[in-house]
């Protein structure tokens, strides 16, 4: 699999929200180098979490739509007389 890249304007945006939260919830002054550090060790730890389980909910609404398009298919079938 390939790393998760991120575009520069995504890494800091993701970079100023955890300097916010580490600001409100925390009341704690975060850096930005070590914001973008703390940024890529979420990326590197949990990201493939994250896009894992993106990637099964991505399959099962996908199943969903092609179970339903057999469905679809079957409706149309015109009845056989013998």
């Amino acid at each position: 699999m390939a790393d998760i890249a991120l575009s520069s304007e995504e890494r800091s945006q993701l970079t100023e929200q955890l300097q916010l939260y580490f600001q409100e919830e925390l009341d704690l002054e975060l850096g930005r180098f070590p914001a973008e550090f703390l940024l890529d060790f979420i990326i590197e730890r949990m990201g493939p979490s994250f896009y894992n389980r993106g990637l099964e909910d991505a399959r099962v609404l996908m199943m969903q739509r092609v179970e339903a398009l057999g469905e679809d298919i079957y409706a149309l079938e015109k009845p056989v007389k013998l």
